[in-house]
């Protein structure tokens, strides 16, 4: 199910604008998803959706870092 939403920027996006599309949108479903998660389990809503957009956008950044320095892309 998670990846459903960066798959379907990258089918919509423009050419040559897919990565920064699929990041936009997959940060923005973090911010979602966080803040549901929040209000789900009643903390405060804005908390949770910037500490999981920030973690993950965290991830995203090591993974690309990390697939950098072997050549990796994905």
């Amino acid at each position: 199910a998670g990846l459903l939403l960066p798959l379907g920027a990258a089918l919509l996006a423009p050419p040559g604008r897919a990565e920064a599309v699929v990041i936009v949108a997959t940060v923005l479903g973090l911010l979602l998803s966080g803040g549901l998660a929040a209000w789900a389990g009643g903390a405060p809503v804005a908390r949770g959706a910037v500490r999981v957009a920030f973690w993950g956008a965290l991830a995203m950044g090591a993974a690309h870092l990390i697939g950098g320095l072997f050549d990796v892309a994905v």
